[in-house]
């Protein structure tokens, strides 16, 4: 399946290199920019937005090679009441993510997986980071079941739904994957999760992930009301604290 990559311009991530990754029986378009290790930088929806660009941008100066998945949505186009609707009906209608079943890994984990391994092979290290905001949070929790991930962030992890207590408490993953997790953990593999505290969306994940990684889910609470901790409303805090955490764990 071959993922429908509408550009709302010629110049949209201008100074990005545009490529494709393939996988699991899907083709999803990239963009990549900057050197050093390795970060995958998955968006949230409504998708590239220029808000999401200006953090992937931070993470390229800090010293790190950005690739951004092109899942869902315009890159580059604003993020509006429009966009959003455009990007739920893409979403809504694709196999590769699971919305509301608990307990179940997305499908789109197998085709992330690969593109980080792809990234490490190339780049080296002790592996890449890997980050998901809101829509995919949780997805950077189920990419670390492959050892090529290094450094898992969490921003504000919205799947499956917050619709009834068990919802609110998943974490989006599968008995077996969530397994594994565990054992990263406790071999080292921190986890770092943020979040404004009085998100809704978000429901009570981070009580799960204290309750099931321990000392290994480093969770950051903003203060406030907002949701989108890294981009449309960002806390410079929250930036930095990921950017500590991608210098702690993919450059020693």
């Amino acid at each position: 399946m071959v993922h429908d990559d509408t550009m709302t311009d010629t110049n949209a991530l201008e100074g990005w290199a545009r490529d494709s990754h393939t996988a699991a029986g899907h083709t999803h378009p990239t963009f990549r920019r900057g050197s050093g290790p390795g970060v995958v930088v998955i968006h949230e929806i409504p998708g590239i937005t220029p808000e999401v660009e200006t953090f992937a941008n931070a993470v390229v100066d800090r010293g790190f090679t950005v690739v951004l998945p092109h899942l869902f949505g315009r890159p580059g186009a604003p993020a509006s009441a429009t966009e959003m609707m455009r990007s739920m009906g893409q979403v809504c209608v694709n196999k590769e993510f699971t919305k509301l079943a608990a307990g179940r890994t997305s499908p789109i984990a197998d085709w992330l997986r690969s593109l980080a391994r792809e990234l490490h092979a190339e780049l080296g290290g002790p592996g890449v980071g890997a980050l998901g905001m809101c829509f995919t949070g949780g997805f950077a929790l189920a990419m670390m079941v492959d050892d090529s991930v290094a450094a898992p962030v969490l921003a504000q992890p919205s799947l499956p739904f917050a619709i009834g207590s068990r919802r609110k408490a998943d974490l989006g993953l599968s008995p077996a994957d969530l397994e594994v997790v565990r054992q990263r953990v406790a071999g080292g593999c921190a986890v770092l999760g943020l979040q404004y505290g009085s998100d809704s969306a978000t429901g009570t994940r981070f009580d799960t992930l204290d309750d099931e990684l321990g000392s290994g889910f480093i969770r950051v609470d903003l203060e406030g009301k907002g949701h989108s901790t890294l981009t449309a409303h960002r806390q410079q805090s929250a930036v930095d604290r990921v950017l500590d955490f991608f210098d702690e764990r993919l450059k020693g």
